[in-house]
């Protein structure tokens, strides 16, 4: 099993190799950063970033453990648990957003890996002594309950990046989180299954349950929410709370300035529809070829490893054509990517029975978490402001995953069960539903294609400054 997952390792690590080589060879962002901070900052944002990686298998391996599980747990039951544990997931960003904000996101990551790891040893220990009750409604209370620790996770590593990263290094950044989801997906899905067919199926929530707490311990020492805290000086990182030195405002207050913004809100929008193409693609794809019997094949057999490398080049692609291509705009890369999942849903009308299935929806994967890494991850930041970005993730993330739990609950009624479940053909409403929603996606980019956060310190800066732009709609060329 460990040379297995090794040998699988290695094409992502030769990605993640060559990913480096070209962006090291890059137009550099100068800020002024000391070789000092760059190091400290690495050793910040990586063990916060594994550690949210590590968060995802904890939240995948439930679609591992249903295929393991067989006839105990049907779609039907699949979609009813997930759609549970996402509703809360969303939902919980309603407290969870404004205390990160409070508390730091420091604090934050803790919380979200000790409770996550609780929650996937209760689920581990749920199956080790095989309940034979009412399977659904205790999986749908303890994965409910790992999805709200869950939640912290998105917020406390967007939270604690606004401090360290500057608004025109935000888009590589953006890349960066998108790397460490498609880590979490490869864990889940990959690992996930090599567990299950080497061990007992309980083993699939234990291993990141222990994994979990041990980056709960790491992350106590490497991991702080400022730069001051680390004994480097703060800096300006021009998004929008730059020259905000009021006091933090009242989450009610937060809430009403997030909800009054349109950018925010459109952002938030488009991110309900990555949360539904996501989880309708990584989800209902993988049971597709169990339930088609294709589970044999190359795309179904290696899906960890391509959905990872496929969102390392989308994370990669956007964040870095956003920052290098559009001057740190985030719409235009949005408007691109939802074009070609529209387009890309189109062709798997066609595609079934293909065998090329499975590549048409690695393409899609590359797309959807290229966008969501650049938008939850790093246009949070931007319009959020680095004192309010607790809130802005809150919404947004909802959003994500309000869509998530849509998807769930449609797709566990709309596709087929039971033997009608083994013929591709029946599966048409996957695709068909992906369509419209990628086009609300496509309109919605458009309308942030000049987009810019606004910061109270453009407004006093001196004469021949131009301020950054923050229009919705068509604007005046950005500088």
């Amino acid at each position: 099993m460990l040379m297995t997952s090794l040998t699988q390792l290695l094409p992502i690590v030769i990605l993640l190799g060559a990913i480096a080589i070209v962006m090291t060879r890059l137009p550099k962002v100068e800020l002024g950063h000391s070789p000092q901070f760059l190091a400290r900052r690495k050793f910040n944002w990586l063990p916060l970033g594994l550690t949210y990686a590590f968060l995802y298998m904890g939240r995948y391996n439930l679609t591992v453990a249903k295929n393991a599980l067989g006839g105990a747990m049907t779609n039907a039951d699949f979609g009813t648990i997930f759609f549970w544990g996402t509703i809360v997931y969303g939902f919980a960003f309603v407290i969870n957003g404004p205390l990160t904000d409070r508390i730091g996101g420091r604090k934050a990551i803790l919380l979200a890996a000790g409770g996550a790891a609780i929650m996937n040893l209760l689920m581990g220990l749920a199956v080790f002594f095989g309940y034979t009750g009412n399977l659904v409604l205790v999986f749908s209370i303890l994965y409910a309950g790992n999805m709200y620790f869950q939640s912290f996770g998105a917020v406390s590593i967007v939270k604690v990046n606004a401090q360290w990263f500057h608004v025109r290094e935000r888009g590589t950044f953006g890349g960066i989180f998108g790397i460490l989801i498609s880590l979490g997906v490869y864990f889940a899905f990959d690992w996930g299954r090599l567990i299950v067919e080497n061990a007992p199926t309980y083993w699939v929530f234990f291993v990141p349950a222990l994994l979990l707490a041990g980056f709960f311990v790491l992350d106590i020492f490497a991991v702080k929410d400022n730069p001051s805290d680390a004994g480097f000086e703060d800096f300006d990182t021009a998004d929008a709370s730059s020259g905000d030195t009021g006091p933090q405002l009242g989450v009610v207050e937060v809430a009403k300035k997030m909800l009054s913004n349109p950018i925010i809100l459109t952002i938030a929008a488009i991110e309900f529809c990555s949360g539904f193409l996501r989880n309708a693609i990584m989800h209902w794809y993988i049971i597709f070829a169990k339930q088609t019997g294709i589970m044999g094949t190359f795309v179904p057999k290696n899906w960890g490893l391509l959905l990872c490398c496929a969102g390392i080049l989308g994370g990669v692609f956007a964040g870095v054509l956003s920052d290098k291509i559009f001057h740190s705009r985030r719409g235009p890369m949005s408007a691109l990517l939802y074009g070609l999942m529209a387009l890309g849903g189109v062709v798997l009308l066609f595609m079934l029975d293909s065998s090329f299935l499975g590549w048409a929806v690695v393409f899609l994967s590359m797309c959807v978490i290229g966008v969501h890494g650049m938008l939850s991850g790093t246009a949070s930041m931007d319009f959020g402001g680095k004192k309010n970005v607790g809130v802005a993730v809150g919404l947004i993330d909802g959003m994500v995953y309000l869509g998530t739990a849509t998807q769930s609950i449609f797709y566990g009624w709309a596709l087929p069960q039971g033997d009608l479940a083994k013929v591709p053909s029946n599966w048409m409403m996957w695709p068909v539903a992906m369509i419209p929603v990628a086009l609300i996606g496509l309109f919605l980019g458009t309308r942030l294609w000049n987009a810019k956060p606004v910061s109270k310190k453009a407004v006093v800066e001196p004469a021949g400054v131009a301020p950054v732009l923050a229009t919705i709609g068509n604007s005046s060329e950005n500088t």
